[in-house]
């Protein structure tokens, strides 16, 4: 069972992405503040869940959570700034989207860069502070909350742009770096959804196939 909240008694968003390790399309993130007796055993890190269960659990996030958020950063933005800024920046993009503003923030890994909320009347207020936790997905209901619409938006948005592609196989891989997403682009080339900075080929040795 998942922990509720990180701190107690505040409004409280956990963050998450999905996509950093992927050779075509964008990085997506998601932002939720849940009610403080939310409750799902269904719910955890969205790699241990199946598809299924992944979008059954984003229907109840998203009738249930105090707000909810995505942010998407493209494949043109991310061969600019690095996939590290560009999936924080997709997590800052998620936080403005919130229709609740945030106290704290919790986010999963080892990396952030502080978030100042947009005012009303333009600009930005001061860095609302954040706890960055490793695996945090698999500890805490919110930022599990977040990995699941981080992860079944993302996959949509693979789904869609394989209609386009089809060769790359993007319905199953998501355009991470399976074997035959590899061999397609040897066969037929890069897409304008690659990631030109990205270790498109790899190492034929070292190929696997990944599943998330």
């Amino acid at each position: 069972m998942l922990e509720p909240y990180y701190h107690k008694d505040v409004i409280e968003a956990g963050c998450d992405e999905a996509g950093r390790g992927c050779l075509a399309g964008p990085v997506y993130a998601a932002a939720v503040i849940l009610p403080p007796d939310f409750k799902s055993d269904m719910l955890n890190d969205s790699k241990q869940l199946s598809e299924r269960k992944r979008y059954a659990l984003r229907e109840v996030i998203e009738r249930e959570a105090v707000a909810w958020a995505v942010g998407i950063v493209s494949n043109e933005e991310i061969d600019k700034i690095n996939i590290l800024r560009a999936s924080i920046l997709a997590m800052h993009r998620a936080l403005d989207g919130l229709k609740v503003q945030p106290e704290e923030i919790i986010v999963d890994g080892n990396r952030f860069t502080p978030y100042t909320p947009p005012l009303s009347g333009g600009g930005r207020g001061e860095a609302l502070p954040y706890t960055t936790i490793v695996k945090g997905d698999g500890k805490y209901m919110s930022i599990a909350a977040a990995s699941i619409l981080a992860k079944t938006y993302r996959d949509d948005c693979m789904k869609k742009l394989h209609e386009e592609y089809p060769v790359y196989h993007w319905d199953s891989n998501k355009g991470y770096p399976a074997p035959v997403h590899r061999q397609a682009i040897r066969k037929h080339g890069t897409t304008p959804y690659h990631r030109l900075t990205f270790n498109l080929l790899g190492s034929p040795q070292l190929e696997f196939d990944f599943k998330e």
